[in-house]
């Protein structure tokens, strides 16, 4: 499959997906809208992955090129394309199709536990998810569910984790691609987010303090990205 992206930040690009869809023989391609590169038109993918920025959806004025990214969002959905969002890429499709975006009632950083809803197994890309797992977070704001939307999981910090619209469309609120050093690229590169501490909120050293976390974590992308590849 021809598999396209967009990254908001120079230090948050695909994590262990990258290595996931290059060894599955896909196509990759991507726009770095922080670098002002031009968005494709939907007929050039087959699977549209929308990446997590420390900006916020609403922030068309500062970002003029939000505007056309959702648009794209949007033609990908009505194309039914494969579309992922994660983090920031969960509030894009949740704003491009008509859903309110805003601040969560607290910051969520660092490994957190996930909890699957009920009948959420029944989906297809909902049974993909972990139940109960700590998954890595790294967000200050939510989203709303968008029309026809399923809400998959919930943390305690955040009531819309894991949101399927269809069987091709799954935003994920939480960082399941997320490794060791992107990690670390996103503790430097986003440290101002850890200076005002909340309940909800771990120190640098303690995302850190156990590796092999990530190698989990990257083992459950891998099951997502196989349950959106067979949808």
């Amino acid at each position: 499959m021809r598999i396209h992206y967009l990254q908001h930040e120079a230090f948050e690009g695909l994590g262990s997906m990258e290595a996931w869809f290059r060894a599955g023989g896909h196509t990759l391609s991507a726009t770095h809208l922080y670098r002002g590169e031009a968005l494709p038109e939907p007929a050039a993918f087959d699977w549209l992955v929308i990446m997590g920025g420390g900006m916020s959806v609403n922030d068309e004025t500062a970002l003029p090129w939000l505007v056309p990214e959702k648009e794209l969002v949007r033609r990908a959905i009505s194309a039914e394309k494969r579309v992922l969002g994660v983090c920031l890429g969960a509030q894009m499709i949740a704003s491009a199709l008509g859903a309110k975006v805003h601040r969560n009632a607290t910051k969520e950083i660092g490994w957190w536990p996930l909890t699957r809803e009920l009948g959420a197994a029944t989906h297809p890309l909902g049974a993909a998810l972990p139940d109960g797992a700590e998954v890595f977070q790294w967000h200050g704001e939510t989203f709303e569910l968008p029309p026809g939307g399923m809400r998959l999981a919930r943390s305690e910090a955040c009531a819309n984790q894991a949101v399927a619209v269809g069987p091709r469309v799954l935003g994920l609120q939480f960082h399941l691609e997320t490794t060791e050093a992107s990690a670390r690229e996103l503790i430097a590169g986003s440290a101002g987010d850890l200076e005002d501490p909340g309940p909800f909120v771990q120190a640098a050293e303690a995302m850190l303090a156990r590796p092999e976390r990530f190698a989990a974590l990257n083992r459950q992308m891998a099951g997502v990205l196989a349950a959106l590849a067979r949808a």
